[in-house]
């Protein structure tokens, strides 16, 4: 919605009683790329002012804290006000009537509502102000974080000190009441800073190129999916690894009815999270195979909606060996007749081997395999993978189907390796299998592998 006032006032509001979580409202001041300038950009209770006098922090009552942002003293490289909000000794599951008012904070008027819900959530970028045509305007966002407000700091690029002391501010001053908001006159509470709410060591969340151009359902899909995958990985002590992702996916004919009701679709979607937390660029190199491989143009994560709609897409099934003539192909699309619909798993990885081995890069490489089984080149298969175990990748296989998947699924077991460099599971049913468990599941034996490649000198 549109925001002519030139002050507005952010009132974060909830029903307090016993049990009932301590809740903070704060502000992040964020520039064209998404992020942040300085730690200076972050408004808070131990940081109430900024520098420009823009953004200020008044205090909180019982069942209120508020922000005042004044859009004319804002500086122009500042695009967007993220307003968010925490809780301390809880979770957002635990705090009822949790809701955010916009007043027009002159008149008091009220501008707009937005009530909120949330489950594990422990902090939340409840709506943002942004500028769009010479003017400001302000949507809703509810966008959830599971590691406080730490973890949504470190995403917009706030540097979080988790050793540091927890330290209490001086007492707020009571909040500027609006005809529409009349705080009661208690005492704010003794407030936490932010080193003293982190435990241990907090996995870092990569804010990826492109990330703010996604669909807002999207976006926080994504953002919640990339803080399960650096959970995932911190539970191996890998909390800063980088690595090139690549995502091989199955286009033979046996996959239409994945293809078609959107479960590769999906699968894609969520292995760009592992890309966009693991990868400096946030990009994924793709291949597509059934009986030849195919490059498909790299995956950049502002720009998923397209890609998974011109290029996750089945090998054309034709009756009595007639080819159905191309459909107007879209520019990078891949014809999919010349890709076939067997199964030659076999020549996609020696393809993408040669890409590897042509592309050196100082990280090692994680291969996202995905097959509905059917696997009948075995020993063509098992002498790719024998000949790359000298090579800086892991090839992570996973299945989709219920066939059978051959040396994919014996590999583990198969001697006369320095270093086992293969791992497979199967998922016959994907689309049920929650986030947290597919991401263990995928990174499980990564880490291992990394391990032993850096001992031998695989890995530099």
């Amino acid at each position: 919605m549109p925001v002519t006032a030139t002050t507005v006032r952010a009132v974060l509001g909830w029903s307090p009683g016993s049990g009932v979580p301590d809740v903070d409202a704060s502000a992040l001041l964020l520039t064209s790329n998404g992020r942040v300038r300085s730690d200076d950009d972050f408004v808070f209770y131990n940081q109430p002012q900024h520098a420009s006098g823009a953004v200020r922090h008044l205090g909180k009552q019982a069942g209120a804290d508020a922000l005042d942002v004044d859009l004319d003293v804002l500086e122009r490289d500042i695009e967007r006000v993220a307003l968010c909000t925490s809780v301390d000794g809880g979770s957002f599951g635990q705090v009822p009537g949790l809701h955010l008012r916009l007043f027009e904070a002159a008149s008091g008027a009220e501008l707009a509502r937005f009530d909120m819900e949330a489950g594990s959530e422990t902090a939340y970028v409840s709506g943002e102000l942004y500028r769009r045509d010479g003017g400001w305007k302000f949507r809703a966002v509810g966008q959830g974080y599971v590691d406080g407000l730490a973890g949504l700091a470190t995403d917009f690029g706030i540097s979080v000190d988790a050793e540091q002391p927890a330290a209490a501010p001086p007492p707020a001053a009571p909040v500027p009441p609006c005809p529409a908001h009349t705080p009661p006159a208690s005492a704010a509470p003794p407030l936490t800073a932010v080193g003293g709410r982190a435990d241990g060591d907090q996995p870092s969340i990569r804010l990826t190129k492109g990330e703010e151009d996604l669909p807002l359902d999207m976006r926080k899909r994504l953002s919640l999916r990339k803080q399960q995958v650096a959970v995932s990985l911190t539970k191996h002590g890998l909390t800063r690894l980088t690595a090139r992702v690549i995502l091989v996916l199955d286009a033979s004919g046996s996959m239409s009815a994945l293809y078609t009701r959107g479960t590769v679709a999906g699968v894609a979607e969520r292995m760009a999270a592992v890309a966009a937390q693991l990868d400096d660029d946030g990009e994924m190199q793709a291949w597509t195979f059934a009986s030849n491989p195919a490059r498909l143009p790299d995956l950049m994560v502002g720009e998923l909606p397209e890609w998974l709609t011109l290029h996750v897409r089945v090998g054309q099934v034709s009756l009595f060996g007639r080819k159905k003539p191309p459909r107007g192909l879209r520019p990078g699309q891949v014809d999919m007749r010349a890709v076939g619909i067997q199964n030659e798993e076999q020549k996609v990885i020696a393809e993408v081997r040669a890409y590897v081995r042509d592309n050196p890069v100082p990280d090692p490489t994680l291969v996202l395999f995905f097959s509905d089984g059917g696997v009948h080149r075995n020993d063509e298969i098992e002498r790719e993978l024998r000949a790359a175990v000298e090579e800086p990748v892991f090839w992570q296989f996973i299945g989709l189907g219920r066939a059978q998947y051959g040396v994919l699924e014996r590999f583990d077991t198969l001697p006369g390796r320095r270093v086992d460099n293969v791992g497979f599971f199967a998922a016959d049913d994907i689309e049920k299998l929650p986030d947290a468990e597919l991401y263990d599941r995928l990174l499980s034996e990564f880490p291992s592998w990394l391990k032993e490649a850096r001992r031998l000198g695989i890995l530099r």
